[in-house]
Order: C-alpha cells, then structure tokens, then sequence
C-alpha cells in the first residue's frame, strides 16, 4: 500500500486528508474506503501474483490499485459511470491498466465471462449476498464483502468442494450496493 499514490485517487479538495486513515468523498456520493479497511479486505482475500480477482464497486481506483500493485489480474465494475471513467483513467496514468481491467456497469451479476476467480471484493454493501458472485469463486475461492442494510459486516465467504462457508470479520458502513441489488 505504501507504494500506491492515495493521493492521485482524491478529489483535490480532500489531498491534504488523502492519507488520513478514513474514508474521504469521491463525488457522486460516493467514498474512498480508509486504508484499514483497504489493507484488511486486501489481507482477507488472500491474492497471490497471477490471480484472477474481481472487484465489485470500483470508486476512484484505489482498491484496484493496490490489488494491481500486488501483480493480480483484476478486472473491476463500477456503477457510476463518470467514477468508471475517472478510475480507468487515473488507473492508466499511473501503469496500472495492464493488470486491471474497468468496466461500467452493474456489478450484482459479476463478470461471468471471466469466471472463476480466485476472489472478488466487493465496496458496496448489498442486503444479502449475490448468488451470482458466489458461483463465480473458483473452489478455495474467497468473496470478501459488506452485507446489511442500515448496520453491516464484513463477510468473508470461501468456496468449498462441498459449498460454501461464511464467516463474520468486523462491523462496517459501507454505501449501499446500488442497481440489482436495491430490487432485493
């Protein structure tokens, strides 16, 4: 994480917090998570060189950043489209387009056609977990997500050869997961 600029990914209103460990605004109501929960969600997936990982809810680049950073092939849906914009940009202006992939679109049903992933990390919290996302994880496959309406948590569910086991990390607020899953 020391490697990526936080910086490049903040409004300039907000560079002098770009380091603080909170989430800042990123425009169109949206937030740039604080570095722990960056770095703990990053730590729960688990990513090596070479995987395949998915991220759902790709704000302003800076999760994608840091999973690029680490040598993943990343491939990251963002609902917004002028967010989608900007994070493929800046994404670009800093190397990072090789290793990451930006799509605008509604991340509910995943990225099928590049299925399955070693794992997917969502930033946006929908009421339950998509099935969708859970049947893109390869076996040994982890889906770190926020869950809940009003009070959330940090779900971590890895794909088993006989299903899947979900377990409770920590209490978090994410903004709510927007487009399919608002019809739940």
């Amino acid at each position: 994480m020391r490697e990526v600029p936080r910086h490049r990914f903040v409004p300039q209103s907000q560079l002098a917090h770009a380091y603080d460990d909170r989430p800042l605004p990123i425009g169109e109501g949206q937030t740039i998570s604080q570095p722990y929960i960056v770095a703990l969600m990053t730590e729960l997936a688990r990513v090596k060189p070479g995987d395949q990982v998915l991220e759902i809810g790709t704000g302003s680049g800076y999760q994608a950043a840091v999973l690029a950073q680490m040598g993943v092939k990343l491939f990251s849906i963002e609902i917004i489209e002028p967010l989608a914009k900007r994070a493929k940009a800046t994404l670009a202006a800093l190397g990072y387009s090789k290793n990451v992939e930006v799509r605008h679109g509604d991340g509910y049903a995943g990225w099928p056609e590049h299925a399955p992933f070693h794992a997917i990390l969502v930033t946006a919290a929908p009421p339950t977990i998509p099935e969708p996302l859970k049947q893109q994880l390869r076996v040994g496959g982890r889906l770190i997500i926020p869950v809940g309406k009003r009070y959330q948590s940090l779900l971590k569910v890895t794909r088993t050869e006989e299903g899947f086991r979900q377990e409770t990390v920590i209490p978090v607020r994410f903004v709510p997961m927007t487009g399919e899953a608002q019809g739940e």
